[in-house]
């Protein structure tokens, strides 16, 4: 039953994958149900919800990722990045969280599902300053832009730029965007069997001298 819908929302989302791909897909929608009794990792308890919710939500992204070096700050059990990570095996992503039990989980999920590209780190995102900046700073975890942008802007290398996932989208947030930054790209995602709005922004710093 799911292998036949997430198959119908790959192909209404124009997204292609392999047999692997959709099985390490559907894989992990069976350990997030899993642990999610015993771990509460999502407030979404069934599996198709979670399809739509969580796997389809996040991969809406996956055409427009620029670069190879990611960063998905705030990733509860590896949101939107080991969806994103299992559909672009040539991309790297770090999946940081603050909380053990959440960093755990995806951990295993790396292990049981053969998924090479994703490492996960426990940390508050103001403490975490790794030695390699990144491509993409990605986050749906942020209530507004401006704290995304505040937290995280040590985070991104001299071109990269922030993805924020976003549901309906605020014109005074926009509006109050921080010095520094510009929106570059406003792009409504289109999730099937989703009636909610989805939207992806990119953020661009305007200047390097905020790092």
């Amino acid at each position: 039953m799911l292998s036949a819908q997430l198959n119908d929302y790959l192909a209404t989302m124009g997204l292609t994958a392999t047999m692997q791909q959709k099985q390490q897909l559907l894989d992990f929608v069976s350990m997030l149900h899993k642990w999610n009794k015993a771990y509460n990792l999502t407030a979404i308890r069934d599996p198709e919800q979670m399809l739509i919710k969580h796997i389809m939500d996040s991969l809406a992204v996956s055409e427009h990722l620029q670069g190879q070096r990611f960063i998905d700050v705030g990733t509860g059990p590896g949101l939107p990045g080991i969806p994103l990570a299992i559909l672009n095996p040539d991309k790297e992503f770090v999946l940081l969280d603050s909380l053990g039990k959440r960093i755990r989980f995806q951990k295993q999920v790396k292990f049981d599902l053969g998924i090479s590209n994703i490492s996960s780190v426990e940390s508050r995102v103001e403490a975490y300053h790794p030695e390699q900046k990144f491509d993409g700073v990605l986050s749906r975890a942020f209530a507004s832009i401006q704290d995304m942008l505040h937290w995280c802007v040590h985070l991104p290398n001299e071109t990269g730029c922030f993805y924020a996932l976003k549901g309906q989208l605020s014109a005074e947030e926009m509006k109050n965007l921080p010095n520094g930054f510009e929106i570059t790209d406003v792009i409504e995602l289109i999730i099937p069997k989703l009636d909610e709005q989805r939207h992806l922004l990119r953020v661009v710093k305007q200047n390097t001298s905020l790092v």
